[in-house]
């Protein structure tokens, strides 16, 4: 009996809101004084740590884990618009990041801690808990495997055959022949979202959906 080899992409995404926020921020200053500017930086971020130390409180705890990078400090001696060198600026500035379980929680802490001087921002990482994505990432391949017999049955059809039979599956690239992948299977992909302000001037954070894209090539005779 001749048969015809049909080879497919099979794909499948789940999407799902995020359930941890990892809040990253810098605390720094810069001043003509180095001891003033370290010292400035250093009290703010004992403050910031602190804070973070008490929201893992394990009666009720709104982060799961926070960390903290040294502190930097540096100077520079900057140039103005006519081309003259400055007075030297010296310059702290330590990184810390949080991760809240509590996304209410976490909304209030970044709209306190925005305000103060000598705190940055730089933006919010949004996560799946590990369970999570391993239960989505496994049911996600699954799929994939069974959109592409899915597929295959559809070209098999048009061809005007009927039955098809699996002769290889594998992750995007690795059946050995020219293809190649179109994304990292079964991946969760980190969506981010910037804190924006909300119409009662606090900040409205709304992480959208967080992605778990499965790929696979599979490889079917077709008669």
């Amino acid at each position: 009996m001749h048969e015809t080899t049909v080879t497919v992409e099979g794909r499948f995404d789940h999407h799902h809101p995020a359930e941890r926020g990892t809040v990253v921020l810098t605390v720094g200053f810069e001043g003509p004084d180095r001891e003033r500017v370290v010292e400035r930086t250093l009290r703010e971020h004992g403050r910031l740590a602190d804070e973070a130390k008490r929201l893992t409180d394990p009666a009720a705890p709104a982060v799961t884990w926070w960390s903290s990078d040294r502190i930097r400090v540096w100077s520079d001696r900057p140039w103005n618009k006519d081309g003259k060198q400055l007075p030297l600026v010296h310059h702290a500035a330590v990184r810390l990041d949080v991760k809240f379980r509590d996304l209410a929680r976490l909304a209030a802490w970044v709209e306190d801690v925005a305000a103060r001087d000598g705190v940055t921002v730089s933006g919010i990482e949004w996560a799946l808990t590990e369970v999570t994505r391993t239960r989505l990432t496994a049911d996600a391949r699954t799929r994939a495997v069974q959109d592409a017999v899915a597929t295959a049955t559809t070209y098999a059809q048009a061809l005007g055959l009927s039955a098809v039979r699996p002769l290889a599956v594998a992750d995007p690239g690795m059946l050995g022949d020219q293809s190649r992948p179109t994304s990292d299977p079964g991946v969760a992909q980190m969506s981010r979202a910037a804190a924006a302000a909300g119409p009662t001037g606090g900040l409205d954070l709304k992480p959208e959906d967080i992605t778990v894209a499965a790929r696979v090539h599979a490889r079917f005779a077709a008669s």
